[in-house]
């Protein structure tokens, strides 16, 4: 895995930003600095869509974010309004309530719901995982499986419990073998930090601060 270029790290990142007080102008720079970086993709907010981003840019857009707990029929409708606006990806949050009561058929239907929504879109799960026990981790990847989703994602990034471990990345990573990939996202602000997660069984990593772990990976 160490043998990744910087080239290889950067096609592996959501350039992301995601703060409510964010502004059109500061998701431009976002994009600009996206380009620049050599990243994957940007990770958005859905009310700054449409975005004008150059050819080979990704546009990845957050949906239920950052709680889960909006209703279903909601989800879905704002995964659909997404992609109709140019979202290649949406990063769903799961009803991470239904998921501490063990209520596993009810998380399958909502990511399933979300799924039809996507159409072609590539859906990411988000499961919260500091906040679930290493047993829920596991459930919650296989209802994302199960419900048809592409890629299943440690965090929000916004919950006081954490972020991102590689812990947490290993466990979802053994849960869907090569069937599914793994986005860790919410406090990777290091080289090593990346490094980690990758070592870890991440494939792609959702950051902020992109240029930092860049340019301390070599």
């Amino acid at each position: 895995m160490h043998a990744l270029s910087r080239t290889d790290v950067a096609q592996m990142v959501d350039h992301t930003l995601l703060k409510p007080e964010a502004t059109h102008a500061d998701v431009e720079a976002l994009i600009a600095d996206a380009a620049r970086l050599g990243a994957y993709s940007v990770c958005v907010s859905p009310s700054m869509l449409p975005l004008d981003t150059p050819e080979g840019l990704k546009v990845a857009v957050v949906c239920g974010f950052p709680s889960g707990a909006v209703p279903t029929p909601a989800k879905a409708a704002e995964a659909e309004y997404a992609v109709a606006n140019g979202a290649d990806e949406v990063d769903m949050v799961i009803n991470i309530g239904a998921a501490k009561e063990d209520d596993w058929d009810t998380v399958r239907e909502d990511i399933a719901a979300v799924k039809r929504a996507c159409g072609s879109a590539l859906l990411k799960v988000i499961i919260e995982s500091a906040v679930l026990d290493d047993a829920q981790v596991v459930r919650a990847c296989q209802a994302a499986a199960d419900a048809g989703a592409e890629y299943v994602k440690t965090s929000t990034g916004f919950h006081p419990a954490g972020g991102a471990s590689a812990h947490a990345v290993r466990l979802m990573r053994e849960t869907v073998g090569d069937a599914l990939g793994v986005k860790a996202s919410g406090g990777i602000r290091t080289a090593e930090a990346a490094r980690e997660m990758i070592d870890a069984g991440a494939s792609r990593l959702g950051l902020s601060g992109t240029e930092a772990v860049l340019d301390g990976w070599d």
